[in-house]
């Protein structure tokens, strides 16, 4: 099997499956290697966006969150 045809095998499914049982058995294993993860993983999985922090000002001005030292800015 040529490298072109081992990679369309790999991603694409619906061809790796109309391949005859021998020849997938003679495929190299995809380097990526297999994807599993977890339902605990899953489950906190969110849809890619940026993790944004903002600081709290109290009405005197002064920063009241504790994950900034000194001050927010």
């Amino acid at each position: 099997m040529s490298n072109r045809n081992i990679v369309r095998a790999w991603k694409n499914e619906e061809y790796r499956l109309g391949l005859s049982e021998a020849k997938r058995h003679q495929m190299p294993e995809n380097p990526a290697g297999g994807v599993a993860v977890s339902d605990a993983d899953l489950a906190v999985v969110t849809g890619g966006g940026a993790k944004v922090i903002v600081p709290i000002i109290s009405h005197a001005g002064h920063c009241t969150s504790s994950r900034f030292s000194p001050c927010c800015y």
